[in-house]
């Protein structure tokens, strides 16, 4: 399970900008999953079951926050909603293997104190 490896590193990055912020306790964490990531948010969420308690991260919330996939058509300079890596423009036709949002893994958010 590759999520306990990025949970880890997950609250590794909280923890020094929790320091740097000069705080302490982390309250509540949010991560930003792209569609075509690869991460099992259920996973995630065991993982950080896991490993919050030794950190300062112990009674902290974890909110996952799914992002979908959005593809890009250079033709028409449009984003739409996609289903896969390579998907059509609803507007032209144009094949495109652009993908603008789905693919995050990121610590978007922290409330700290």
């Amino acid at each position: 399970m590759h999520e306990l490896g990025l949970m880890q590193n997950a609250l590794e990055l909280a923890e020094n900008h929790t320091r740097q912020a000069g705080a302490s306790r982390i309250h509540r964490l949010v991560l930003r999953i792209g569609a075509l990531s690869g991460v099992v948010p259920q996973a995630l969420e065991s993982a950080f079951a896991a490993l919050a308690p030794n950190s300062i991260a112990a009674d902290a919330e974890l909110q996952i926050e799914t992002v979908g996939i959005v593809g890009w058509c250079e033709r028409c300079a449009a984003e739409f909603p996609s289903g896969d890596f390579i998907s059509v423009c609803p507007t032209c036709g144009e094949p495109t293997a652009v993908i603008r949002r789905g693919c995050e893994l990121e610590l978007a958010q922290l409330e700290i104190s």
